[in-house]
């Protein structure tokens, strides 16, 4: 993440570090973090790159990953099964959606509102036929950043690891892990 020299001081004060910590951490002396604080002096790119890349890392590492949000309990529905069967299933399971998995493979997402439609203006009765485009896929490493961004567009996150699907994670499961009662 690029930043600007102005904000070290405020981003060393949100992770709780001090100016001899920062400077032990990015292997440069606490003077010249003091300096460049205050603006009394413009670093070497390379002296500013460790900082920033020290920056970014002690950030990162307290961010909150898909692998601690998702829900590793996949319910999915065939392309071939029916209406009724994939409204059974989220009732059972009191879901709102679900992936539409064909082998291995996500082919698409079902969910309530693709159901009602389905029924209300009489579609057909098979998953394949109504079923919405697939949800994006993650890494277990993506930034809850990155996640909440794409809830923002989209019903659910596929989480993958290895090339295989590992999990999913909801606005559900992104605010009951965030807001904590």
């Amino acid at each position: 993440m690029p930043y600007e020299l102005t904000e070290i001081k405020k981003i060393r004060k949100s992770l709780g570090l001090t100016q001899t910590d920062l400077a032990k951490r990015a292997n440069v002396s606490q003077s010249l973090i003091a300096k460049i604080e205050s603006g009394k002096i413009d670093p070497t790119f390379t002296k500013t790159k460790k900082i920033f890349d020290t920056l970014n890392d002690l950030e990162n590492k307290e961010e909150i990953k898909a692998e601690e949000l998702m829900n590793r309990k996949v319910i999915s529905i065939s392309p071939e099964d029916s209406i009724k069967e994939s409204v059974s299933k989220m009732k059972k399971f009191e879901i709102s959606q679900m992936p539409v998995i064909d082998g291995h493979n996500v082919v698409g997402l079902v969910s309530e509102s693709t159901l009602l439609d389905a029924l209300i203006n009489k579609k057909s009765n098979r998953i394949e036929e109504i079923m919405e485009e697939s949800p994006p896929t993650v890494s277990k490493t993506a930034s809850v950043k990155v996640v909440s961004s794409l809830l923002k567009h989209y019903p659910m996150v596929l989480v993958s690891e290895s090339g295989k699907l590992a999990g999913l994670i909801t606005k559900s499961d992104l605010l009951g892990k965030l807001y904590k009662s």
